[in-house]
């Protein structure tokens, strides 16, 4: 048996789950963020599955969705980046509410997202070394290329246009995985994709798993794949998800 409540925690309005009778005790926490235009009640089955398995599960709405949307959804389709990196910035104030209400067991905290969850997952664990295991599902580390191709902040034609392109771009390269592979091997690390994602292109977790093989820093690495799936979550994705953090947190 398992318990849903929705908390705030840093302010943030997020859907906390876990097993039955154990809201208060400190417990193995995973913080676990949704996709691009969904939410965390979209993405509660992660939430229901984890704590299933035992652990504390924390699911922050991100900047402009779920409870802190406006309604605006053309607005919010320019934003992407600036969205992700809402994510990266309120990560510490997450964690350390966390921290501070003597939620976590013994520091077992990891972090895991789908699409622009993985995203943010890929990127915390570039700063974060405390973060004990990270589960990216559909997403990227490679931001500072991918803003050119997945929903660009702006169209650029004039220098401009460029100048403002680069200024919204620039603050995800401390976030990026190039040039981070250590700081990706010295931990588990989960990786899964569909082979025919169509929004964010398997390809991009190919150059991950590939530079940190060519590296030989994959000693701490499970890389999953599922042929013919397009970008959506599986239930090989759930599960291979919970008997990661299960083996590694």
């Amino acid at each position: 048996m398992i318990e849903l409540d929705v908390r705030h925690f840093a302010g943030i309005e997020t859907l906390h789950a876990f097993p039955a009778g154990k809201g208060e005790q400190p417990l193995p926490c995973i913080v676990f963020y949704h996709g691009f235009t969904s939410s965390k009640l979209v993405y509660s089955y992660f939430a229901v599955a984890l704590a299933q398995a035992g652990f504390r599960v924390v699911m922050p709405d991100a900047p402009d969705h779920g409870a802190r949307f406006d309604g605006d959804e053309m607005r919010r389709l320019k934003r992407f980046w600036q969205i992700l990196q809402g994510n990266f910035a309120e990560f510490a104030s997450l964690k350390a509410a966390l921290y501070r209400q003597g939620l976590i067991e013994n520091h077992r905290l990891g972090v895991g997202g789908a699409s622009m969850g993985g995203m943010t997952a890929l990127g915390i664990m570039t700063q974060f070394p405390e973060v004990k295991s990270i589960a990216c599902l559909m997403g990227s580390g490679y931001f500072s290329t991918l803003a050119s191709t997945l929903f660009p902040p702006l169209e650029v034609i004039t220098p401009e246009q460029q100048v403002a392109f680069d200024a919204i771009v620039a603050p995800l390269a401390k976030w990026d995985v190039g040039g981070q592979l250590a700081q990706l091997a010295n931990r588990p690390l989960f990786l899964w994709h569909g082979e025919e994602d169509d929004v964010v292109p398997a390809v991009e977790t190919l150059r991950l798993q590939q530079s940190l093989t060519a590296a030989n820093l994959d000693e701490r690495l499970t890389c999953l794949w599922e042929a013919g799936v397009k970008h959506r979550i599986t239930p090989t994705a759930l599960a291979a998800t919970v008997r990661f953090f299960t083996e590694h947190l």
